[in-house]
């Protein structure tokens, strides 16, 4: 049976608490341009290249969310420069959660947004 669900990811969907300081910093890592004055709750979608977008959810405005302190990453950014990007990342004095890790053709390391949502950045 052909299934009417497309093999196809629309939105990852991060919970955080404070979805200005989320904005600002899922931006800054993307090296994307925002304006905080145009931020409105209860949800955030970042551009991504592709079918996937990046939606930042706060919820409710009565509803405070709690932090999930995952211990492992919720998805990956791609970067083609390991080096470069954790450089970049420690210019930004983002929490990194993992030094790089490399094998034969993958290389990546773990960072921790606001709410301790980790997100890999890799290679591969």
């Amino acid at each position: 049976m052909k299934s009417p669900i497309l093999n196809q990811i629309n939105t990852v969907f991060v919970h955080v608490s404070n979805l200005k300081e989320s904005v600002r910093w899922y931006s800054e890592l993307l090296g994307h341009p925002y304006d905080l004055e145009q931020v409105k709750a209860p949800v955030y979608n970042l551009t991504i290249n592709y079918f996937t977008g990046l939606t930042l959810d706060a919820g409710p405005e009565d509803v405070m969310k709690e932090s999930g302190q995952n211990k492992h990453p919720l998805f990956n950014f791609h970067t083609e420069n390991i080096e470069e990007a954790y450089s970049y990342v420690e210019q930004l004095n983002y929490e990194i959660a993992s030094e790089i890790t490399r094998f034969d053709d993958f290389f990546f390391f773990v960072i921790q947004d606001p709410d301790g949502n980790r997100v890999m950045i890799c290679t591969g």
